[in-house]
């Protein structure tokens, strides 16, 4: 069975292409539920809900979790609560790169 950590980390290969950084670092995924059936749930939100590449934003986290061992089934949930806010839920070293103090 796959872990929350082993989720996280695989979702670091999926970037934001006109942020050009990662989903996780950004902040932009909320939780992962593993079940023990190898279901996968992750609710992620975007950084505005008209950002035009939210579909292939799934579309990569998807393939990247489908790959990952002991992964059966992937759902992804996009959520707008919390509203995403770099200031808070970015790492630090996104805001170093953004310029977010």
């Amino acid at each position: 069975m796959a872990t929350q950590e082993e989720i996280f980390e695989a979702l670091k290969q999926v970037y934001d292409p006109e942020i050009g950084m990662d989903i996780v670092s950004l902040g932009l995924v909320y939780g992962a539920e593993v079940a023990e059936d190898g279901s996968v749930v992750v609710k992620h939100t975007l950084t505005t809900p008209a950002c035009p590449l939210g579909p292939a934003i799934q579309t990569q986290a998807h393939a990247v979790l489908s790959k990952v061992p002991g992964v059966t089934h992937v759902k992804l949930e996009l959520v707008w609560s919390p509203p995403w806010d770099p200031h808070t839920m970015c790492s630090e070293e996104v805001k170093m790169e953004l310029g977010i103090f």
